[in-house]
């Protein structure tokens, strides 16, 4: 199976979604089910798990909704609010949906960039190991040193960084991206999307050969078997249709074996996600 790992869903409006700006028009639009069902079955995509984009419980429960009334979301990464006393509470009530699989909070859109190591926001991460969810980290490069002190204090609990980190790829910098993504995979509960990379480059001007050495790192530091492929479509219309993408992320990883590509394309998602039970 190839699985994507990462992507939204949206009801468009100007003031949900006001990241979109000028050089995103493309995607100023809705991006529901019959989109991506069309779009995964033209790229020979088996499944998906669609990601949060809004931070709401009534985000949650609308891709809870939709992985209902669609067999290919295989898996939901909501949102629930970490921070708030009564955590375990949200928790109890929403695991009972079996697609529900991670939790995600955006923390690079915090104010404070120590926020991922605020008190109550890890008590809030340490009630989901007993109840199976992954916790999924959006950061900004800048935030890797707290991230790495922050997955230290979950060592049994389950992490997937999404969209490498957020290199500063439109700049061709590697440094310190590198170093703190080497201590951070020394940690074997993490696993990394290989997601978001194109639209972290410039739009109009990147080029596979640009994010290649992004690409080796992760190989190196991760290992065949905690890489996973994730679109971020709709986000990526910017930079690259879907089926490019997914042509990409076969290219960065053809010098691997068949069965460690398989890893990357669908079965570390099926490991990580619990979906081969379904």
């Amino acid at each position: 199976m190839i699985i994507d790992s990462h992507h939204h869903f949206w009801n468009y409006t100007n003031e949900d979604y006001g990241w979109i700006d000028n050089s995103m028009s493309r995607i100023r639009r809705d991006f529901l089910p019959s989109d991506m069902k069309e779009t995964i079955q033209a790229a020979g995509v088996d499944g998906v798990i669609s990601v949060q984009a809004r931070q709401s419980l009534e985000e949650t429960d609308w891709l809870l909704e939709l992985s209902e009334e669609n067999e290919f979301i295989l898996g939901v990464t909501g949102w629930l609010p970490l921070i708030n006393k009564n955590i375990e509470t949200y928790i109890s009530q929403y695991t009972s949906h079996e697609k529900l699989k991670a939790v995600r909070h955006v923390i690079h859109d915090e104010p404070d960039d120590d926020f991922i190591l605020r008190k109550d926001f890890n008590q809030g991460v340490s009630r989901l190991l007993q109840h199976n969810l992954v916790y999924e980290i959006l950061i900004f490069e800048k935030h890797l040193p707290q991230t790495i002190s922050f997955v230290d204090q979950h060592p049994e609990q389950i992490f997937v960084l999404d969209h490498i980190g957020k290199p500063r790829i439109k700049e061709n910098i590697l440094s310190p991206w590198r170093e703190n993504m080497a201590e951070l995979a020394k940690r074997d509960n993490v696993f990394c999307k290989m997601s978001g990379m194109v639209t972290e480059a410039d739009f109009k001007r990147w080029t596979p050969s640009q994010l290649q050495p992004y690409s080796e790192v992760l190989i190196d530091l991760f290992g065949a078997g905690r890489l996973m492929f994730g679109s971020d479509w709709p986000v990526c219309l910017v930079a690259i249709e879907y089926d490019q993408w997914l042509s990409t992320v076969k290219d960065f990883i053809t010098q691997l074996s068949k069965s460690e590509q398989e890893l990357i394309l669908g079965g570390n998602a099926q490991k990580v996600y619990g979906l081969s039970e379904q």
